[in-house]
């Protein structure tokens, strides 16, 4: 099979609590398409991951936030985990960070509590979406139509419910990733 993603950067923003799978499945399916993936943070060194609520193993960090510039890279991964996108939501960069991607049409896959960090940075308004169940009310609120499906893709938005829906969440953030930018995406007003 050709690598369809070969010579493309795209950016996985994490910290300490993602969710184990939720980060390493969509790096795993980066790296086996030909793409570079780095793991970007709020800190250097690793961050620890989480297999639901027991602790999982650490994920080494490629660049630390402050040294990551979003136009570096061809598309965004957003794991969720609990506290991971809790913490990303309250800090300033990692929402400009993830904002930037939206308002460049590029193209974004969250999963499970990821949405956090979208709704943080403004971007869901008008979004058809899913997620987390415990989401659905944050989402709604902010101006998304949440459903409760396996996956589901809005304007080159790919989102997920939890890491049963990883196989499906994989295969079409490869495909959307692949299609690159996404023009008719406007940023909420």
């Amino acid at each position: 099979m050709a690598q369809s993603l070969a010579g493309k950067k795209f950016a996985i923003l994490a910290t300490d609590g993602f969710e184990q799978a939720e980060l390493q499945e969509p790096l795993k399916a980066l790296t086996q398409e030909g793409a570079t993936a780095e793991v970007v943070a709020p800190h250097g060194g690793e961050i620890q991951g989480m297999q639901h609520r027991e602790k999982g193993d650490k994920q080494k960090v490629d660049r630390m936030l402050d040294d990551a510039r979003a136009d570096d890279y061809d598309g965004l991964v957003l794991p969720g985990g609990v506290a991971n996108p809790d913490q990303l939501r309250t800090i300033e960069k990692a929402v400009a960070f993830t904002r930037h991607f939206f308002d460049a049409q590029k193209p974004i896959a969250v999963i499970c509590h990821g949405p956090w960090t979208l709704v943080e940075a403004g971007v869901v308004k008008g979004l058809k979406m899913t997620s987390w169940p415990s989401l659905k009310t944050d989402l709604r609120n902010a101006g998304a139509q949440w459903v409760d499906q396996e996956v589901v893709t809005d304007r080159g938005v790919v989102s997920s419910r939890k890491p049963a829906d990883l196989p499906a969440f994989c295969k079409k953030m490869v495909e959307e990733f692949r299609e690159g930018r996404h023009t008719k995406r406007q940023a909420a007003e």
